[in-house]
């Protein structure tokens, strides 16, 4: 790997490694070999396709798992070396109170916005990408399939200004506090900034969903904790963060929750029951 050059993990997988677990919508597509060979007949064409469609997903998933795995080597190798040291969220706390130390903050916005450390830089190793264009929309469809709808994670894009800004602020001898949200984000960045030659390089392990409240100084709207949570999952209060919050509350915020879950199967129901009104209604068109 050349000295500046981005891990190869790429921001998709790095966007699903960092969402929560979600149930996948590809997971109704039969396996392989359930379909007879493409050639055998014409009706069988569409199934040809969704065969092509998940062996191109399997091969893309198994690249990921590679890289992945080559990335978390060099990353251990990093912090064994004594490249990059580990805080906890508490230590890193104290290093901001005491030392006055920086805290570099990589999330992205859809992250940062919600809360950050006070006193915190931002600059984000990857980004929410807004763009329209075809690779980006094809790239947007696939992280909304693979999980995105459950758990609101957007698709991201490395910002290739990513070590200009952290060179524009700090010098390479600074001692610098690296966090994320997870923890995953973050130590692609440090790898980064040590091949850039910054030399005094901290990790907070397990990002700032890890941090009581105590531990940091927060400005935001919401809890450290729950920055990194969103779509159907959260509406639901189905994330990890949320339950331990419920049993931390009680009933009243069980409630809200369990309300809103009821209120989701009287829509679907009622779309349900309005498709079929639909459907009637278009075959007696058709029968006239």
């Amino acid at each position: 790997m050349s000295s500046l050059a981005l891990p190869s993990l790429n921001s998709l997988a790095i966007s699903r490694l960092h969402s929560q677990k979600a149930p996948s919508l590809n997971s109704s597509i039969p396996n392989i070999s359930t379909f007879r060979h493409p050639c055998t007949a014409a009706p069988h064409r569409s199934q040809c396709g969704v065969i092509r469609m998940q062996a191109g997903e399997e091969d893309f998933e198994l690249k990921q798992m590679r890289d992945m795995a080559a990335a978390k080597k060099r990353w251990d190798a990093m912090i064994r070396e004594g490249k990059v040291k580990i805080l906890t969220p508490k230590e890193a706390g104290y290093a901001i109170q005491l030392s006055n130390k920086p805290l570099l903050d990589v999330r992205p916005s859809s992250e940062r916005e919600k809360a950050w450390v006070k006193g915190s830089t931002w600059a984000p190793i990857f980004e929410v990408d807004n763009k329209f264009d075809v690779g980006t929309v094809s790239r947007k469809v696939s992280n909304f399939v693979m999980g995105g709808w459950w758990s609101g994670v957007p698709t991201l894009s490395y910002d290739s200004q990513f070590l200009s800004k952290v060179e524009e602020k700090f010098p390479k001898d600074a001692e610098l506090i690296v966090a994320c949200q997870k923890g995953l984000r973050s130590l692609a960045a440090c790898e980064l900034l040590c091949n850039a030659g910054y030399k005094n390089l901290f990790w907070v392990q397990g990002g700032l969903e890890a941090a009581e409240e105590e531990d940091l100084a927060r400005e935001g709207k919401q809890s450290l904790k729950f920055a990194g949570i969103g779509g159907l999952s959260e509406f639901l209060g189905w994330t990890v963060q949320q339950r331990v919050q419920t049993a931390r509350e009680g009933w009243g915020y069980r409630l809200l929750y369990s309300a809103r879950l009821v209120g989701v199967f009287v829509v679907a129901d009622a779309l349900f029951i309005g498709a079929q009104q639909v459907g009637r209604y278009l075959q007696d068109i058709r029968s006239h």
